[in-house]
């Protein structure tokens, strides 16, 4: 918990900075909304709109405020998965408490030409990066025999924790598919800050399915990856009101003003 405090120091220290010199159009640089531990701590509310959020990536995975499903942006389009497995596309207004985007242009490219599972082709993919101490945005497009996925219900106030929302997950188990994998691995010293590892969202190619992914079966298909060195975090301000304990299941947040461009 220390190591993480020291590390959200730091990165708000480097947005504090860099808030005035930041163009969201820079290709490579990944940018998020919020830490994953406040998510995990039940911040299902922040203030950044879509319209925002486009301006600084046309790639990526997050979520909506509320918890309300899983956010996949593919080829400049951003998508809603719902709990009922139904794809909407985004309007510009709905918010975000946490989104990872980036302009996606490959630095690297790789086919994959027999059958692998999820564990082989995050090893694989761990293969053509330069160093696991990088950010990367991973996209595979491929034939799935098989691909596992989830979506969450909207929440309500008051919030419970992430783990205990995940209680009421829908399962999707698709056979058959062609579709996109999106996502993005993250070092092991970013935990708390993101998912050490690899994390996906996947999503068919006629855009009518899709979710978290929690387990998949490739049959063949394209990997790209993207390196960056370069993270900028931006943390929504929010105003708490708790019990003393701090209990993720007893938190609720009310974002203030977004002054953020």
């Amino acid at each position: 918990m220390k190591r993480f405090v020291w590390l959200l120091a730091a990165v708000l220290l480097l947005w504090s900075s860099a808030e005035t010199t930041y163009s969201g159009s820079d290709t490579g640089l990944i940018f998020q909304i919020s830490p994953l531990e406040a998510l995990m701590q039940g911040e299902y509310d922040g203030p950044t709109t879509f319209g925002e959020l486009r301006k600084k990536g046309d790639f990526g995975i997050g979520t909506f405020n509320g918890l309300d499903g899983e956010m996949v942006a593919l080829d400049g389009r951003f998508f809603q998965v719902r709990v009922d497995g139904k794809v909407n596309q985004v309007e510009d207004s709905v918010k975000t408490p946490f989104a990872v985007v980036t302009f996606f242009k490959a630095t690297k490219k790789s086919s994959v030409s027999n059958t692998v599972e999820k564990g082989a082709l995050e090893d694989a993919i761990d293969s053509l990066l330069d160093s696991k101490d990088h950010f990367s945005a991973v996209r595979v497009d491929g034939d799935f025999k098989y691909i596992k996925v989830r979506s969450v219900p909207r929440q309500q106030e008051p919030y419970v924790g992430l783990k205990k929302a995940l209680e009421r997950q829908t399962v999707f188990e698709l056979k058959d598919v062609k579709g996109t994998l999106v996502g993005f691995r993250f070092p092991d010293y970013m935990k708390g800050v993101n998912v050490p590892g690899y994390h996906f969202h996947f999503l068919t190619e006629d855009r009518r399915a899709g979710g978290h992914v929690l387990d998949c079966t490739m049959v063949n298909g394209t990997v790209e990856v993207s390196e960056s060195r370069n993270f900028f975090m931006r943390v929504a301000p929010r105003v708490r009101t708790a019990n003393d304990e701090g209990s993720p299941g007893t938190i609720t947040t009310r974002p203030r003003e977004n002054n953020w461009q």
